[in-house]
């Protein structure tokens, strides 16, 4: 054994410091001693992320990505909102890194998905609830499920006014009166819309069936609203035309009927004929007690994920320090127990859905 020179042994001890000191900035603590960095060595990321989908989604994934980018200037995330199921069609067909969605995938877009060799990773994010809306002119306070399927089910094609749709409420049980001599003008999502679906598993599903059943409408109707309606994928062309009539209908997230103020009236809703009218607010909706609440959900293309060093990030970021972006944008934050539950996917990058496949 050779003993080493002076000189040799203060080299190493110099080179040693300074690669603690490296290691020290690529931990990149703050004041408290928190872990900081977004990715993998501290390292900065640079890239594209592409996002689609859900335009109710839309604002928080905005809303992330803007505070993402004063973390990681050098990301650019690319947010569209043609809606949940056009969204599906981009991601499953690999166009896209992320799809957001108002609704878990269905079994047929994740068909669609395995037919393209893309495996997915299931987040589940906030809750919102659909408000149902009319103008502020419109009397109407409180609609059943009954109510909701005679106004904008699949019988009531060709109603032109409210009291058109009275006779076929009371049938199903109804005991609403609805305002005589007032035009029924529709306003509401249309089939791209993961909004769209939702209202349909929520309120008409059920009675669809039973109707099915009796004989009074076929199988193929069932899954579907009135065609006749002034349809769009865009929330905020819904609320003008909401807005602007005073015999309308339709429907939106909660976030963005609230956002509208006074110029919507939001309809309070109950499941049975009689039974306790529930309007749609931030408390009612995250306890679940508004009969029309919904998760709402981000996919995440696996190999996407594998192929670019700016997705993983980003989506640490959402779930971590993003998450706030939910309440910011006056959507509903999930339970903690929810949102464990969605890390827990996260982190092991657990594919597939839980939700979903319907």
């Amino acid at each position: 054994m050779h003993a080493r020179k002076p000189g040799t042994w203060l080299v190493l001890v110099l080179t040693m410091m300074l690669l603690g000191a490296a290691c020290g900035d690529d931990n990149n603590t703050d004041a408290g001693g928190e872990n900081t960095q977004t990715a993998a060595g501290g390292e900065k990321v640079s890239g594209t992320i592409n996002v689609s989908g859900s335009s109710t989604v839309e604002p928080i994934t905005v809303r992330v990505a803007e505070l993402f980018q004063d973390v990681e200037s050098g990301v650019d995330v690319n947010v569209d909102g043609p809606g949940t199921g056009d969204g599906f069609v981009l991601f499953c067909n690999g166009e896209t890194d992320i799809s957001d969605a108002s609704r878990a995938i269905k079994k047929a877009e994740a068909d669609d998905c395995a037919k393209n060799g893309i495996e997915f990773i299931e987040l589940k994010v906030a809750i919102d609830g659909l408000a149902v809306m009319t103008s502020p002119q419109n009397k109407v306070e409180c609609l059943s499920f009954p109510d909701l399927y005679a106004l904008a089910g699949p019988e009531s094609q060709g109603f032109k006014r409210w009291t058109d749709a009275q006779a076929l409420a009371k049938e199903l049980g109804s005991k609403t009166t609805f305002p005589g001599n007032l035009e029924l003008t529709m306003v509401a999502p249309g089939e791209e819309s993961g909004t769209y679906d939702s209202f349909i598993e929520l309120a008409l599903e059920k009675i669809a069936a039973k109707r099915v059943e009796a004989g009074k409408i076929t199988e193929d109707k069932a899954g579907g609203t009135r065609p006749d309606y002034q349809s769009s994928g865009d929330d905020n062309i819904i609320i003008q035309g909401i807005a602007g009539a005073k015999g309308s209908f339709g429907w939106v997230g909660f976030a963005f009927a609230d956002e509208a103020g006074e110029g919507v009236k939001k309809i309070s809703v109950s499941k049975e004929p009689g039974g306790e009218c529930v309007a749609p607010t931030a408390e009612t909706i995250s306890s679940a007690t508004y009969p029309l609440s919904r998760y709402l959900y981000i996919y995440v293309n696996s190999k996407k994920l594998a192929d670019n060093p700016a997705i993983g990030p980003f989506i640490d970021f959402y779930l971590g320090d993003g998450i706030k972006a939910v309440g910011e944008v006056k959507y509903v934050e999930l339970a903690a127990a929810d949102l464990q539950a969605t890390k827990s996917v996260w982190e092991g990058k657990t594919t597939g859905t839980r939700d979903g496949g319907n």
